[in-house]
């Protein structure tokens, strides 16, 4: 499994920057090998992420490639090149 860590900042008002996540959730539960994303807000103001676990480096790929991925910064007003960073997972502690 791979992890992928992403925080971006935003001008957007929470409840908005929340609704627009809302409005493209059924997208994502689309995008083949995404096991779960987690939405997150970070302790730094107007700074959010997502959590991404993937199946697989391919599949991670994939969606790199996508139109919606693609489409975050204009979504959700990025208003700076986010932070991402990449992980393999080497064991977990449940199933």
């Amino acid at each position: 499994m791979i992890l992928q860590v992403i925080k971006l900042r935003s001008n957007l008002p929470e409840e908005e920057l929340l609704a627009k996540a809302k409005e493209r959730e059924p997208r994502f539960k689309e995008i083949p090998g995404l096991v779960q994303k987690y939405y997150v807000k970070t302790g730094q103001s107007g700074e959010y992420g997502g959590i991404y676990v993937w199946d697989s480096p391919e599949s991670l790929q994939s969606y790199r490639e996508s139109d919606l991925a693609k489409s975050i910064p204009q979504a959700y007003e990025i208003i700076e090149a986010p932070n991402i960073e990449i992980m393999d997972v080497l064991f977990q502690l449940r199933e």
